[in-house]
């Protein structure tokens, strides 16, 4: 290994895959574990989706599509913004891309030099974290917690960016605190980066997924969506349910997209064809009513889990309002999450990620507990946890 690049060495694994391996494990040994650890939907691919890609791989024409994508599916999630945001985006600005990965490892690309600092909120998704790094630019983390909704503040913002500051990070709703910002709130940090000559970069993979308020997108408000130091990122693994899939998509400033274009191409050449011919189907009436009516599922599950949470002495200070996560407080229950997350799953069977993957604020008092199994598992999983009377 006398070769290996300090890059890779800075790459921390992901946590909550080693738990998904020990969970495994159990599992071939004959125990039953209850899933609450991983971000994925146990809803499976909507069959409008599932019967456009059988067709399309039928007849046999699987070829590359333009490194951009596929401009049918450009259109359509463009049309999509009109539709459902009120928000005009030029079919033009939308790249197609594998996964939302694919969308951030393109937008820091193109726009990240050696050493410039990125703002990210901690807790927070930490692939993020990572991507800034393997580009040669330097992830700075923002604490944030329950007072302001696990969200960072313009003031906050302002107050932490330094002379080689290049962007900021957020995410609506996030992960793992399933938190949202309004398009005013996005507005206001935009006006803070804008005035630090950054860029705001706008992680929207849960857009849909969204309880007791509408969804919405920063290109909703008339400020944003032509701005020219705005990037968003979406995807259709989580409320379309096309995790394997691996499609996601870009909204990059007009200026961007050639250069863009040219990362695109040397990194995928072009995303997977077979998935884009499916997710034509994606915007379809007849999905759409599939989609919404999981919705109303994940917003039950939601209900059930979180009084359940709170019963068994667990604490969330800040109510999720979209994904599919619980991000729980566990100091009146144990000292430390990661050795209480090796119980749960040792013990009772149960698979939840300890805060550990999500930062260094306080990851020690947290557990984030996903609500992606039916309502009749979450409450057994609760059943279990109080049989072990922490």
């Amino acid at each position: 290994m006398n070769h290996l690049s300090r890059r890779s060495a800075d790459i921390q694994p992901f946590h909550v895959m080693e738990l998904l391996r020990r969970a495994r494990e159990l599992e071939a040994q004959g125990r039953d574990i209850i899933h609450m650890e991983v971000g994925e939907p146990d809803f499976p691919t909507p069959q409008p989706i599932v019967d456009a890609a059988t067709r399309f791989v039928a007849r046999g024409d699987v070829h590359y599509t333009p490194a951009l994508g596929l401009p049918a599916l450009r259109e359509a999630i463009a049309r999509f913004y009109q539709e459902r945001f009120g928000a005009a985006v030029a079919p033009e600005r939308i790249i197609v891309t594998a996964g939302a990965s694919g969308a951030l490892m393109l937008a820091l690309a193109a726009t990240t030099d050696p050493g410039d600092e990125w703002l990210l909120p901690d807790p927070g998704y930490p692939s993020n974290r990572h991507l800034v790094r393997s580009f040669e630019g330097v992830a700075r983390a923002l604490p944030v917690d329950a007072a302001s909704r696990y969200q960072p503040t313009p003031a906050q913002v302002d107050a932490a960016w330094s002379e080689r500051g290049r962007g900021l990070m957020v995410a609506t709703p996030s992960n793992p605190t399933g938190t949202v910002l309004s398009v005013n709130e996005l507005a206001a940090l935009h006006q803070t980066t804008h005035r630090r000559r950054g860029i705001l970069l706008v992680d929207e993979i849960y857009q849909g997924l969204t309880y007791g308020l509408e969804s919405t997108s920063a290109l909703s408000h008339p400020a944003l969506r032509t701005a020219d130091d705005l990037f968003v990122v979406n995807s259709f693994s989580k409320y379309f349910g096309m995790t394997g899939w691996r499609l996601g998509w870009l909204v990059a400033p007009a200026d961007y997209v050639r250069d863009i274009e040219k990362l695109a191409q040397h990194f995928f050449i072009s995303p997977s064809t077979p998935a884009q011919h499916a997710a034509l189907a994606a915007f379809t009436p007849a999905t759409q009513e599939i989609l919404e009516a999981r919705r109303h599922a994940f917003a039950d599950r939601r209900d059930t889990l979180l009084p359940a949470l709170r019963e068994l002495g667990f604490t969330v200070a800040a109510e999720p309002q979209g994904a599919f996560y619980i991000y729980a407080d566990i100091t009146n229950l144990a000292d430390d999450a990661e050795a209480l997350a090796r119980r749960l799953i040792e013990e009772a069977g149960v698979a939840a990620t300890p805060g550990l993957d999500f930062g260094h604020h306080l990851p020690r008092h947290h557990l984030r507990l996903a609500y992606t199994t039916r309502r009749e598992r979450l409450l057994e999983a609760a059943e279990r946890i109080c049989a072990l009377r922490l």
